[in-house]
């Protein structure tokens, strides 16, 4: 893990499947905690603090299960573990 990390930024979002599940993982649990509501505004944040594509993590974390999203959009949640 530590490998894909500079100066306490994420070097770049890795593409094989099982190391970018790491890695969002890893993110997921100490970004966001549990039982607490984030705005979209608050996950861009978080994310933008380990690198600058918040965009494409904040889809990884949703499609790989680590955060649940409200229908609307309007509200973030990191999934049960």
């Amino acid at each position: 893990m530590a490998a894909l990390f500079r100066d306490g930024r994420l070097t770049a979002i890795p593409r094989k499947t099982a190391r970018r599940e790491q890695l969002l993982g890893h993110l997921a649990s100490t970004l966001f905690e549990p039982g607490r509501a984030y705005t979209e505004r608050e996950v861009n944040e978080a994310l933008l603090t380990v690198h600058e594509d918040c965009a494409a993590l904040r889809r990884y974390l949703i499609t790989g299960g680590q955060l649940a999203r409200t229908r609307d959009g309007g509200s973030y949640q990191r999934a049960a573990a």
